[in-house]
């Protein structure tokens, strides 16, 4: 009976590991209550056949409307074994409709229902996401990062091992796959073909490296960006793969350092990137060929007037970085703008630079 549930369960794909095995204890569950049922009926039938010497469709009428308590009449007089009988297949009827309905209080007592509605929303999600980024590990590194995403409207699906953080970043709505994140099927589930970048926050430096050493050989063009415990663990992420790597304590003993020796530098950079209950943004926008804006210089684009950003840098496909760029600085395919403002106002300048902008 198992296997059968098994087999009904495999055509759907769980994020949540205990929930294949709901789904096959309930699948399991239901089989045995219709065997029952058909079982009850059939000796019903068979019983009253041989008692009241009726028909077989008579003695399943009989069974139906005893094992429903539905209260009609009887096909012929029962006598006293006939009696007795029809108390078994009632009290046999009532103990499998009790069982019927505690599975079903079960079901949505134990937010069965309201996993299988998460679950789809997350498979619907994963289906439809591309140029998307990957985010393994749900720690503390990664509170601020998640917000960060959202303020940016940036698309992103999290990898979580941990069963308790997945279902509470599950009830909060995140895009979220349970799984270890140095798997190459969980990846695949997050999109990894698809997707545009990878940050990998696992616990220790080992994992990450898997991770990001699996990620860089299933996708070739992605973006990683990798935590680093260790120093010794950033030239190994980096070695498999990693774009980039961050030292979490290292850049919070830094900018510790900097407070107690130049606090002054600390209170510029605060200054100029909030402004009141406002936080600016630095956003790096690439010009194309198909850009309106390909072809004009910084002064005739006018992006300061027309979105408010200002343009710190702008950096050639080569990687050279011009900073304070003149008026007069062209804007052509390859060239990337760095610039400093809100977001809705970096996505102002997005649109902008897209086909069709203006």
């Amino acid at each position: 009976m198992k296997n059968i549930g098994i087999l009904a369960c495999s055509t759907v794909q769980y994020y949540y590991p205990a929930d294949k095995e709901r789904c096959v204890q309930r699948h399991t569950n239901a089989i045995y209550l219709i065997i029952l049922i058909i079982l009850l009926i059939s000796l019903g039938t068979i019983g009253y056949m041989v008692l009241l010497d009726v028909a077989f469709v008579d003695a399943l009428y009989m069974t139906v409307i005893t094992v429903s308590t539905v209260g009609f009449r009887e096909i012929e007089n029962l006598d006293a074994a006939g009696k007795l009988f029809t108390i078994v297949i009632i009290i046999s009827g009532l103990g499998l409709v009790a069982y019927a309905f505690s599975q079903l209080a079960a079901f949505l007592a134990e937010g069965e229902f309201r996993r299988i509605l998460l679950n789809r929303r997350v498979q619907r999600r994963l289906q439809n996401m591309k140029n998307h980024y990957i985010i393994c590990g749900a720690g503390q590194t990664s509170v601020s990062l998640f917000e960060q995403f959202k303020r940016s409207h940036a698309e992103f699906v999290i990898i979580e091992k941990d069963s308790l953080r997945f279902e509470e970043l599950l009830n909060q709505g995140f895009s979220v796959i349970h799984g270890d994140a140095t798997d190459e099927d969980i990846l695949m589930q997050a999109g990894i073909k698809e997707a545009k970048g990878l940050v990998s926050t696992l616990g220790n430096d080992a994992e990450n490296v898997f991770t990001v050493l699996t990620a860089r050989e299933i996708n070739k063009n992605l973006q990683i960006v990798a935590r680093a415990i260790e120093p010794s663990a950033a030239q190994k992420l980096r070695k498999a793969g990693a774009d980039s790597t961050i030292n979490p304590n290292e850049l919070g003993g830094n900018r510790m350092a900097v407070l107690m020796l130049r606090p002054q530098i600390i209170s510029f950079l605060d200054a100029i990137t909030r402004i009141g209950e406002d936080t600016l943004d630095l956003g790096e926008i690439e010009v194309t060929t198909s850009s309106p804006l390909a072809g004009k210089n910084l002064l005739e684009a006018r992006i300061p007037e027309k979105t408010g950003l200002i343009v710190l840098a702008t950096k050639e496909s080569d990687g050279s970085t011009t900073y304070n760029p003149s008026s007069s600085t062209v804007l052509h395919e390859g060239l990337s703008m760095l610039v400093l403002g809100r977001q809705e106002q970096i996505l102002k300048l997005q649109r902008m630079v897209s086909p069709g902008g203006n």
